[in-house]
């Protein structure tokens, strides 16, 4: 994977082949989205240290520059694939409500996860969208789950931004400096999906350990 976003580094394509991963993934959740993220800092990490170590001080600058507006690229990129994808599921479910309320209604967990989120949203408590982009499949029951329940986009959409500007500023950190520290290797990436997946693992337990507080009225 490593030898295959490498060789489309500092083209646009590498940005094409994360979006569209990140943009399906809330309908298929085991693409590897995030995975996809972390090799693609990876390799751009690896390639700026290159440079300076077979480049002089003025073109080493240079490349900085444009290096680091590469990653912060890469951030947005997958930050807005993120909220893009979010919002298609989200308009998907609203307009096929019943549909996917039936489907949801066949999981307990789905239903109770349904539930805490409408609340959680009504209240402005939407660090459960968040969190829930973290945790496994968790951006897919959000995401349809707010559609189903018609929650309006100002109550979803400000807290799906922050949800997916979180995931990819994590992804791409673990990427660009496992690949500054360690270079493009599979050590590397295998310790940065291992933080993933560990900020996954939490998220979700977080998830059911927040109390569901009584409605006042």
């Amino acid at each position: 994977m490593l030898e295959s976003l490498g060789s489309l580094s500092g083209t646009p394509w590498v940005y094409v082949v994360v979006s569209c991963s990140i943009v399906l993934d809330v309908f298929v959740p085991i693409l590897p989205s995030g995975i996809l993220v972390i090799a693609a800092a990876t390799t751009s990490a690896d390639a700026g240290s290159a440079a300076h170590a077979v480049g002089r001080v003025e073109a080493a600058s240079v490349h900085d520059g444009a290096h680091l507006a590469g990653v912060f690229a890469l951030l947005l990129c997958a930050a807005t694939a993120s909220v893009l994808g979010d919002m298609v599921a989200y308009r998907l479910a609203w307009r096929g409500g019943d549909r996917f309320d039936r489907a949801i209604g066949r999981s307990r967990r789905l239903t109770a996860a349904q539930r805490r989120l409408g609340t959680a949203l009504s209240r402005g408590g939407g660090i459960v969208v968040v969190l829930a982009r973290f945790a496994p499949a968790g951006r897919s029951v959000v995401s349809l789950g707010a559609g189903v329940a018609h929650r309006t986009v100002r109550e979803f959409l400000p807290w799906s931004a922050l949800a997916g500007l979180a995931w990819a500023a994590y992804s791409v950190s673990l990427g660009y400096f496992g690949g500054q520290w360690l270079g493009t290797s599979w050590v590397s990436t295998a310790l940065s999906v291992a933080a993933l997946l560990a900020a996954g693992s939490a998220a979700a337990f977080l998830m059911r350990r927040r109390p569901e507080r009584p409605v006042t009225h």
